[in-house]
């Protein structure tokens, strides 16, 4: 039963999300409601944080499925694994600049230091858990996608911060202290606690569990991690999107449209050049093409809500990145898909 949701599920995910974004324009209020701190009854302490819990089941569900044996090959051909992470963090250094640069000749007051502080948010995060997904559909190589996934995401509490610090600069109108404290509260444990912890005992889980428990618990995870990724979704789209009807700021979201795409296309075009020079087989080279543009977006979506709840503005161009990068991820794997034969032929 697990399995025939999940799978139904997964053949929906596109319309989905889509749903998730029009309830979040439409109906904010429950989205709104989650992304409030919730303190638990006494005796406890603690207090529940919603898109955080649902980013970690997401990763959680994500580091369970790793193929973990088939990742030998990849250690003894390390080639396209080092040239990912070495565009992993240099690709934000070549684009965020350029954007800057462009950004700075608009009118605007602070030189669109709000959108560009919410794109080096994204930039910074690492390789989307969900990119696994779609090198599957376009019969890319797997196991460099996984790697990639992976090493990312554990280098990520060194990385994140490293790179918000060494973009922070570009800003202006306060903008820079305002990401220099979201890189502290990333090295002081959002990326480890949210992000590294749950994909690591994911995969933990792939390595120790005997193979009928371990498909015994994806077959439950995988379904709840689907469904928690879409309620992410409309939970920082209510946070960005609440305000539309009442308050409608259309240049504002034409801004955050245009940067998001201009961004996501540099970051997808340097992907494919770099494979090209590398003269990687066409699998591989569309493996690294994706991960170069697909960034964990619903990470620096919980990680703007975590540190700077009174500006959900920046979630826009955020949740641009999300769609735009699937929009272009599907059109690459489309494009890399063998076309079926006649019968016969």
């Amino acid at each position: 039963m697990h399995t025939r949701a999940a799978s139904w599920l997964r053949h929906r995910l596109g319309r989905a999300v889509v749903l998730s974004y029009a309830l979040a324009l439409f109906l904010p209020g429950p989205g709104l409601w989650l992304r409030r701190p919730h303190p638990l009854p006494p005796p406890s302490h603690l207090t529940l944080h919603t898109a955080p819990l649902l980013l970690s089941l997401v990763l959680f569900s994500a580091g369970l499925q790793v193929p973990v044996r088939a990742l030998g090959a990849l250690l003894r051909h390390p080639k396209a694994l080092l040239a990912g992470l070495v565009l992993h963090l240099a690709i934000p250094l070549a684009v965020v600049p350029f954007v800057a640069f462009l950004l700075r000749r608009t009118p605007d007051t602070d030189g669109g230091s709000g959108l560009l502080t919410a794109m080096i948010l994204v930039v910074a995060m690492p390789v989307a858990a969900g990119a696994t997904v779609w090198t599957d559909k376009g019969e890319g190589d797997q196991p460099t996608m996984v790697g990639l996934v992976l090493a990312s995401t554990l280098l990520s509490p060194l990385s994140t911060p490293v790179l918000l610090a060494t973009l922070s600069p570009l800003l202006s109108g306060g903008y820079a202290h305002t990401l220099a404290d979201t890189g502290r509260l990333a090295q002081g444990g959002f990326a480890l606690t949210a992000v590294v912890l749950p994909c690591a005992a994911g995969l933990l889980g792939a390595l120790v569990l005997p193979t009928r428990w371990l498909g015994r618990l994806v077959t439950t995870v995988t379904p709840s991690a689907m469904a928690g990724s879409l309620v992410l979704t409309y939970v920082n789209a209510s946070g960005a999107l609440g305000s539309v009807l009442t308050r409608p700021r259309p240049l504002l979201f034409t801004a955050a449209l245009a940067v998001a795409a201009l961004v996501c296309l540099l970051s997808f075009v340097l992907g494919r050049v770099a494979a090209r020079l590398l003269r990687l087989e066409a699998a591989t080279a569309s493996s690294l093409t994706l991960a170069c543009g697909m960034n964990n977006s619903s990470a620096s979506a919980v990680l703007i809500t975590a540190s700077l709840p009174d500006k959900p503005h920046l979630l826009l161009p955020v949740l641009a990145y999300g769609l735009l990068q699937k929009t272009a991820a599907n059109r690459i794997v489309t494009r890399r898909r063998p076309a079926p034969t006649a019968a016969g032929t």
